[in-house]
């Protein structure tokens, strides 16, 4: 949160902190499987890493030591996509099986059932700013919203876009959702009603 770092998810099953002003490593790499990694995210406070692996396993390490600390287990395909919430108590993944699963941090432990509704690969999951949502996109071309307690899809899905849908993020104040897709464009959502804003980027 503070800038000072980023994480990367390597091909060779590493996962590597680099400084952001000058780019060059911090430590050493984290690795415990050989597959690559997919998806990689800081903690709210910046003590742990999430990451997402080929493997179909999450794997959530100590940036103090370079320990794993929890491996979460129960998608059936490679996950895509991991976001913590912003209180960092819960772990939303998503995966290449159509499914959503929410965890619970400490315990690594799934938070009830998994989310259906997608009919392609989930590519990307986000919280939302008060952490009651959770956001995700899809290579069936959609954006769905989903209460992230309970697992219900709120509303009907987002369509807008004509390919896969890569990446979504949700802003800081909460009014909207951005949605990147392999159709080269990005949209804008109203968080509330679901309704497109403006014209793609």
């Amino acid at each position: 949160l503070d800038g000072r770092f980023f994480a990367a998810g390597l091909d060779d099953g590493t996962v590597r902190i680099f400084n952001t002003q000058t780019c060059e490593a911090v430590g050493e790499p984290l690795k415990d499987r050989s597959e690559a990694v997919l998806s990689v995210a800081f903690s709210p406070d910046s003590h742990s890493i999430a990451s997402g692996p080929y493997d179909c396993s999450i794997y959530v390490w100590d940036v103090g030591n370079g320990d794993v600390v929890k491996t979460f287990e129960g998608h059936s395909g490679s996950v895509r996509s991991v976001a913590f919430s912003p209180d960092g108590q819960r772990l939303a993944s998503g995966s290449w099986d159509r499914m959503i699963r929410v965890w619970d941090v400490w315990t690594g432990a799934a938070i009830g059932d998994p989310f259906e509704g997608h009919t392609d690969s989930v590519a990307s999951v986000a919280f939302s700013a008060d952490g009651e949502r959770v956001v995700s996109a899809s290579d069936d071309e959609t954006v769905r919203v989903w209460n992230s307690r309970t697992g219900g899809q709120i509303g009907d899905p987002l369509r807008g876009h004509h390919n896969w849908v890569h990446s979504v993020a949700c802003s800081r104040d909460g009014k909207y959702i951005a949605s990147a897709s392999r159709d080269h464009t990005v949209r804008l959502w109203d968080a509330r009603t679901g309704a497109p804003i403006g014209k793609p980027l």
